[in-house]
């Protein structure tokens, strides 16, 4: 069984920094991909970066030059670096990731809560 925990969600100022962490735990052979996705209220879910082993990174053009995706390939952790946030960036973000256990598979994390405002 694999596991994603997110962390690191929370009440920041338009123009703030916010740093969250996802960790995959449990039986993993092997992490493809890791990526973000953030829903707001009243919306559908949408991408917003992706860390590969194979294809490097890339994010969706509301946040790129804003945040930063990263990996610790030892810790099965991926980072999301958010600066200059905006109160449009608020939602619950979520991490994905693309791995090899019993089975390759698509799994998710519960979310965690980002709040932009003043």
């Amino acid at each position: 069984q694999v596991q994603l925990v997110e962390s690191g969600g929370g009440l920041v100022q338009p123009g703030g920094s916010l740093r969250l962490s996802c960790e995959a735990s449990g039986s993993i052979r092997r992490i493809y991909a890791m990526s973000w996705y953030r829903q707001a209220p009243g919306k559908q879910r949408e991408f917003v970066a992706t860390a590969s082993s194979i294809s490097g990174t890339n994010y969706a053009d509301s946040v790129k030059d804003r945040f930063a995706i990263s990996r610790d390939y030892a810790k099965n952790t991926v980072y999301l670096q958010m600066n200059s946030l905006k109160p449009e960036d608020t939602a619950v973000y979520s991490c994905n990731a693309d791995i090899s256990s019993l089975e390759r598979g698509y799994y998710w994390g519960q979310g965690t809560q980002v709040t932009v405002s003043s």
